[in-house]
């Protein structure tokens, strides 16, 4: 038998002519509409997706993205990125966390730069790394500053059940991990008195994938039925992007709103319970998080259960951290970009002063972030 290639198992769903066979779906079915529509895709993947396949260009002129929020990195408000900084800076502290982390501006430099004045910043692409890293260094506190959404909250989950089995006593964990739906509801139904939500231009939304494979798409009931925004849960390629356009455009069509799912080859309604349950096991919400560019979400934040604080840097190392909300640099719009109320190139400094290698903004950072796209695959859209 032939050995089977990566390249075997996503080459269909990104063949030209099934892509093109959607595209004409689709605009068959949009002449149909009686106004525009606007589809947010959530999550920084799906915005890749659309700017690397230039899928833009295949959609008629009543259906188009409004690029959301859906980066952990772009969303980390600088005050946590300073925590990450100050306790790197710590001399028996060995920082460690994920690589899209290394470029990310606070207010007093990136990671990348504390780690140029001496700081132990490691950057790994599995939390269970510092287990090892805590070993080779029983006399130093290895602190894992963890960031993502439902996705990667599993692993943080997994790593503090083995340290508290294992007895590990020199892992701490800075917690940043937030929750997908509760800022859906923040881009359409704002309780910031600063946001003018009512404003928004978002008709329905293209659901992220990963996370829902780990939470179930349940987590979107409310939105057809409380918000009247239908969403699809959609897949990463382009065949999949366009798949769930099109459902999208049927439901407008059709005059329903329902919540969907396109990648039903890996998420279902209920998601992953087991997962669920060790999250649930030592994790709980904050009453408020800070989303860069979005302000203050209710409940869209996890921390450490009280009952852990004993592993909780921001426990421990309370009297060091910074409190202090920091904004944006003045030019920069990641916040209008986050709630898809601009575009990147609607940005001054976009491609000039804020570019990948020296980033201003924090859209600009990530490699899942929507400057980054538009700065990489721009010249594919006209």
């Amino acid at each position: 038998m032939a050995e089977l290639a990566l390249k075997n198992l996503y080459d269909d769903f990104r063949d030209g002519k099934t892509i093109q066979a959607y595209a004409k779906l689709i605009e068959k079915e949009a002449k149909k509409l009686k106004k525009p529509i606007n589809i947010m895709e959530v999550c920084g993947g799906h915005t890749h997706t659309i700017m690397k396949f230039g899928l833009p260009q295949l959609l008629p002129d009543n259906v188009n993205f409004i690029h959301g929020p859906g980066c952990p990195v772009c969303i980390m408000p600088k005050e946590r990125i300073d925590h990450a900084y100050v306790l790197a800076m710590q001399s028996d502290v060995i920082l460690v966390t994920l690589g899209d982390m290394i470029k990310v501006p606070g207010s007093h430099g990136s990671l990348q730069d504390a780690r140029s004045k001496g700081a132990d910043v490691r950057f790994v692409y599995s939390p269970m790394e510092s287990l090892k890293i805590a070993q080779e260094n029983p006399d130093k506190k290895v602190i894992f500053f963890a960031i993502g959404f439902e996705t990667t909250t599993p692993m943080t989950a997994v790593l503090v059940d083995q340290v508290i089995k294992l007895g590990i006593s020199n892992i701490l964990f800075h917690i940043n991990h937030v929750t997908v739906p509760e800022v859906m509801v923040e881009l359409i139904d704002s309780r910031d008195e600063h946001i003018d939500s009512y404003n928004n231009q978002i008709d329905a939304f293209l659901g992220p994938s990963h996370v829902s494979v780990i939470s179930g798409s349940k987590i979107y009931d409310k939105f057809p039925k409380e918000y009247a925004r239908p969403v699809v849960v959609t897949g990463f390629e382009p065949v999949d992007a366009m798949q769930g356009i099109y459902m999208i455009v049927k439901q407008f069509v059709e005059k329903r709103c329902e919540l969907e799912i396109q990648y039903k080859r890996v998420v279902s309604y209920e998601g992953n319970l087991k997962a669920q349950a060790l999250i649930d096991t030592y994790f709980e919400k904050v009453s408020l998080f800070r989303w860069r560019g979005l302000g203050n979400v209710p409940d869209s934040g996890l921390k450490l259960k009280e009952s852990y604080a004993p592993y909780d840097a921001e426990v421990v190392y309370e009297k060091i951290l910074p409190r202090a909300e920091i904004e944006d640099h003045k030019l920069c719009i990641c916040g209008d970009i986050l709630r898809g109320m601009a575009k990147p190139h609607e940005c001054t400094i976009f491609g000039t002063a804020c570019k990948p290698n020296s980033p201003i903004g924090s859209c600009m950072v990530s490699s899942e972030g929507a400057c980054a796209a538009y700065y990489k695959y721009g010249n594919l859209i006209s």
